[in-house]
């Protein structure tokens, strides 16, 4: 089995020392460190770790900030570490995209679990991203579909079933998708106006 890629980031190195042996110890790689936000977080796009550890408070970019970064460019799930439990910050870190919170001095015993939490997460938002861009690739498969029957239908007055089986058939005589063979009507349509 592979094992599971760890960038680090914290300004302390005693930390960042600290955690790479607990890492080590459970059989994590560590791929990189960092000593501030920005330093994470361009680490994070050139390595493309599994998870990142970062601290919040950092020079250049909080770890809130690197966090919001990486988690917009949908790069690793982040278990940000803390030495204060502050509500505002536990708000921002919620907000930003954290997927696991652990509070300074961290744990051996309790790395392991803020780690799979988080990859095992970070997997389901990714799997529900393919499931949201995939419908939304249905709807306007169908809405071009659904233009493509109406232009049929006014067209050459045939009736709705009539006009999908046309559709249907370009479809599998051309071995083009539906939506292509859509797209090609509505073109030809707005052309010929």
């Amino acid at each position: 089995m592979e094992r599971v890629r760890v960038v680090i980031a914290d300004d302390e190195s005693v930390i960042c020392m600290d955690l790479r042996e607990m890492l080590s110890n459970l059989g994590y790689l560590v791929v990189g460190e960092a000593g501030d936000g920005k330093s994470a977080v361009n680490l994070a796009r050139e390595l493309r770790p599994d998870v990142v550890i970062m601290d919040v408070k950092m020079p250049d970019m909080d770890g809130i900030e690197a966090t919001s970064v990486l988690t917009g460019d949908r790069i690793a799930p982040v278990v940000l570490l803390t030495a204060f439990s502050q509500r505002d910050l536990i708000e921002r870190a919620k907000q930003a995209g954290v997927v696991a919170y652990l509070v300074k001095p961290v744990k051996e015993t309790d790395l392991a679990p803020a780690i799979e939490v988080a990859l095992a997460r970070f997997a389901e938002f990714r799997e529900m991203e393919k499931e949201v861009d995939s419908l939304q690739e249905q709807l306007e498969t169908r809405k071009m579909v659904d233009r493509a029957k109406g232009i049929l239908m006014d067209s050459q007055s045939l009736s709705e079933s009539e006009a999908f089986r046309r559709i249907q058939k370009m479809s599998m005589n051309t071995r083009k998708s539906m939506k292509e063979i859509a797209q090609a009507i509505i073109l030809t349509h707005e052309a010929a106006s």
